[in-house]
């Protein structure tokens, strides 16, 4: 078992008392941090095999991103949107470049991407699909996760999630991940968008069947429908391509980005589309105060100009091949499926031997950082810096738990 020290008791004490219990987190408290490895206030190092759910993609730190934000440092922080500044320019037209889309709307977190993402489709089907006001609706998919605000958790099917936190907003169609013909069935006159996870994170990293996103993006086509694709987690680089769209060459009408934009220092997030589509906000019908602020731009610059080469994209892929080849030797010994793509993947852990919890705590001991999702899942999202023989480190690490609760 990891030992505590009483520094580490104090801290998590400390943060137990004085903090909201929103969250239930490793029993582990992280002082430092480079590349893949996380270092805790008593001189323990784990590899970080979650990435803060993406939001680390290019690991701790990475030198190229930290001097592009310092040196915005020492120049300018913040202005507003009431002015301009020198790096939103510069920043919208890479992004949109990598995207292959026309304009980028900056906000700050994932919840506010998907939020705008809402808005701007809503007003979409009012102005140019002519949609009666107040009775557009939105196709979503079972077990997505796109944040928690009251909207997002509306139509979310999580429990822990949705409970008491009504009334809800009325407008959204649940129907099954992964079936096309259920998306078909539910869109109607007054659909303005069909609004998925290219690949299902909190799910569990659920990847849908072969074809899904395709059909999904012909019935817009022919039913004159958004597709909306929230790329948060999926997107830049974590799948072994730019956007997991592009594994079915599917392009969405709305990228909805986030997480890894911020390099993993500042909260940055965009939707990014057409003319045809983001033209329907005028001035005053959103914002941020601190969307598309210098700071950010400067960091998601950064982010941009790295996923440009490609190189990011090709070491994910190839070092996904192998992280997915190691776990599924473990399936049969302790594991009971193994999905992703990339370096992202959900695995099942037999119930009879632990819980996701469980098996993450286990981990934890071995110098591994996971977290666990519903049950006894529990997934693994290295930095795309890690390297070939920390991904054996972690998975070897997972055959002696699971050989432990074997025994």
């Amino acid at each position: 078992m990891t030992v505590h020290t009483g520094r580490t008791d104090e801290l998590i004490t400390l943060t137990e008392r004085v903090t909201a219990h929103n969250y239930h987190p490793l029993p582990v408290v992280a002082a430092e941090a480079e590349g893949a490895w996380v270092t805790d206030v008593d001189g323990r190092r784990y590899l970080d095999c979650l990435a803060a759910y993406s939001a680390l993609n290019f690991g701790h730190r990475h030198p190229d991103i930290v001097a592009a934000v310092r040196e915005q440092l020492d120049r300018l922080t913040l202005t507003s949107r009431a002015f301009h500044h020198d790096q939103l320019g510069p920043f919208a037209r890479e992004l949109g470049e990598l995207a292959g889309k026309d304009l980028v709307l900056p906000m700050n977190t994932g919840a506010e991407a998907v939020e705008t993402g809402l808005k701007v489709a809503r007003k979409w089907g009012y102005e140019v699909k002519g949609v009666p006001e107040d009775r557009a609706t939105i196709v979503v998919a079972e077990g997505n996760f796109h944040g928690r605000t009251i909207s997002v958790v509306s139509f979310s099917t999580d429990p822990e999630a949705r409970t008491h936190f009504g009334p809800y907003t009325p407008g959204f169609r649940v129907v099954p991940y992964g079936d096309a013909a259920a998306v078909a069935d539910a869109i109607d006159d007054t659909t303005v968008a069909v609004l998925i996870e290219p690949i299902q994170g909190e799910a569990g990293v659920v990847v849908p069947p072969d074809g899904y996103l395709s059909k999904v993006r012909q019935l817009c086509d022919a039913r004159n429908v958004l597709l909306v694709a929230d790329e948060i987690q999926s997107g830049l680089g974590r799948t072994g391509t730019t956007f997991a769209c592009e594994h079915e060459n599917v392009v969405p009408d709305l990228y909805l980005l986030g997480k890894a934009l911020g390099g993993g220092i500042v909260p940055v997030s965009a939707v990014v589309g057409d003319h045809a589509v983001l033209d329907v906000i005028h001035p005053g019908e959103h914002g941020s105060t601190f969307g598309g602020n210098p700071l950010a731009c400067a960091a998601g610059l950064a982010v941009v100009g790295m996923l440009a080469t490609g190189t990011w994209q090709r070491r994910a892929a190839e070092l996904g091949e192998h992280l997915h080849a190691r776990l599924r030797e473990l399936v049969g010994h302790g594991v009971v499926a193994v999905r992703g793509r990339g370096l992202w993947a959900g695995v099942d852990i037999d119930p009879d031997l632990m819980t996701g919890r469980a098996a993450s705590e286990a981990l934890l001991d071995e110098g591994v950082l996971v977290k666990d999702t519903h049950g006894s899942s529990i997934r693994l999202a290295p930095p795309l810096v890690v390297s070939r023989d920390e991904i054996d480190l972690a998975v070897d690490a997972l055959a002696r738990v699971l050989s432990r609760h074997a025994a």
